[in-house]
């Protein structure tokens, strides 16, 4: 089973173009304040963690991920990778464009954004369960991943909010 969701925001940037670059390059300081990661790491390029997903009779599931880090000239992207050996994981893809705009009104100083594009697709194993109580045990636990990843997705503005402005 393949549950998705995706958003795409803009946040203002304080400081300098060259600071928020760094910033976006930097995916300990950028995913620092999300709440739904634990155990993020980061290997050279490698960034690993796991997304927390809370499911109906189950538990909690802690749902892991591996992406690639590559820096872009005005940003950088995560490309997610397979991860071999789970009955569950997610794939993280994201891209953070650093944006310098207008000059702000009255202050002749230049405006920077961070245009942030991310897609969470888990990946679920269910137990091949024949009949109408497996239909519905897949049902609540679709419905159950589908909630929490449109919960990662609503918070995720907020949380690298709170990382750009730390810094």
């Amino acid at each position: 089973m393949i549950i998705e969701a995706g958003r795409h925001f803009t946040l203002q940037a304080p400081g300098s173009a060259q600071d928020t670059l760094a910033f976006v390059r930097d995916p300990m300081r950028t995913l620092s304040r999300l709440h739904f990661l634990r155990g993020l790491r980061v290997d050279g390029a490698g960034v690993r963690g796991e997304l927390l997903v809370p499911l109906p009779v189950l538990g909690e599931a802690d749902l892991p991920f591996l992406c690639v880090l590559a820096h872009t000239p005005d940003g950088a992207t995560l490309t997610p990778q397979p991860i071999a050996g789970e009955r569950a994981w997610v794939e993280v893809t994201g891209q953070a464009q650093v944006l310098e705009g207008a000059q702000a009104a009255g202050s002749g100083e230049t405006a920077v954004e961070v245009a942030f594009n991310f897609l969470f697709r888990a990946h679920l194993a269910t137990p091949d369960v024949q009949g109408w109580g497996g239909a519905a045990f897949e049902k609540m636990v679709r419905a159950a991943a589908g909630r929490t990843l449109d919960r990662v997705t609503r918070e995720l503005p907020e949380g690298l909010r709170e990382a750009l402005e730390a810094r």
